[in-house]
């Protein structure tokens, strides 16, 4: 097995038996606020330690403002991103150019100022939504390849807004995709949906790029309508939902003792590893996320 994936807070990083398994999916769950952000930040930049290369920053906010990674990473890291904002060109130099490009952050939906889930949409914004996402396909897999490629090896998906029904909603139909489709397939047949017709054409250099993708280490960081975190504890997981594919889940949310309020978070699943499933209280300090063990 590879490496463990460090997250970038040692104490952490103890309760999950020495870091994050390669090659699977966590799931950081918690409110808005709550610090999902800040670690996912601080995981993605721990890759300049590990791999030589930082992870990227996926931002699948629809509506308002970014989840303002920008601000946190310099901030945290002293981490200046690189934004994706490319547009594709479909012929063969210049798609290869493209899926090459290494940025760190992508915000795939920006400005759209739509709602995300079925229930509060007609049939019409619906079919609109679907439109706009298959527009953003090419553009997500150039992204995530052409990192991929450059040798980053861990992603965090950010701005999944709460629902009460996963199915529907287009932002996790979107991460279905990406999570199956480009994160969990060969390189080269991720390339082959990238470059279709001018795969062939560019097949030598996809060769040279190869990458190994049960390497690669997911984080999804998940908006969640529970704010305290013993209701988080007790929250039922459905068949298919998110929860129940993670390899690994992570509840922050707040805790009260008395008329104080604090903050404190669990491992709650951790396939294929031993790990400690202790409440450990935690703050939110100008370098991130200080765990009180």
């Amino acid at each position: 097995m590879s490496d463990r994936l460090k997250t970038g807070i040692p104490e952490l990083d103890e309760l999950l038996g020495g870091g994050l398994i390669p090659g699977t999916l966590t799931v950081v769950m918690g409110a808005s606020g709550i610090g999902k952000t800040q670690l996912g930040v601080g995981f993605a930049h721990q890759g300049t330690k590990q791999e030589q290369h930082s992870g990227i920053l996926f931002d699948l906010t629809a509506r308002g403002d970014s989840q303002n990674h920008a601000d946190y990473a310099r901030r945290l890291c002293d981490w200046k991103l690189s934004e994706f904002e490319t547009d594709l060109q479909r012929d063969a130099a210049n798609l290869w150019n493209t899926a090459l490009s290494r940025r760190d952050y992508m915000h795939v939906f920006q400005h759209s100022g739509r709602r995300v889930t079925a229930s509060d949409l007609d049939s019409d914004a619906w079919r609109e939504w679907k439109y706009e996402q298959a527009k953003k396909l090419d553009q997500a897999i150039a992204f995530f390849y052409g990192n991929f490629a450059h040798g980053v090896r861990r992603c965090v998906i950010d701005g999944v807004e709460p629902t009460n029904k996963a199915a529907d909603s287009i932002q996790f139909e979107m991460f279905e995709y990406i999570y199956h489709q480009i994160l969990r397939k060969e390189y080269d047949w991720v390339a082959r949906d990238l470059f279709r017709a001018a795969f062939r054409a560019n097949q030598e250099s996809i060769e040279t790029h190869a990458y190994n993708h049960r390497d690669i280490g997911c984080m999804l960081l998940y908006t969640s309508h529970e704010v305290m975190l013993d209701d988080l504890l007790v929250r039922p997981i459905e068949s298919g939902d998110v929860l129940s594919n993670a390899n690994t889940i992570i509840l922050m949310g707040k805790t009260r003792d008395g008329n104080k309020m604090g903050r404190a978070l669990q491992v709650a699943k951790h396939r294929g590893s031993a790990c400690d499933e202790s409440i450990v209280p935690y703050t939110i300090a100008e370098s991130g996320l200080k765990l009180m063990r």
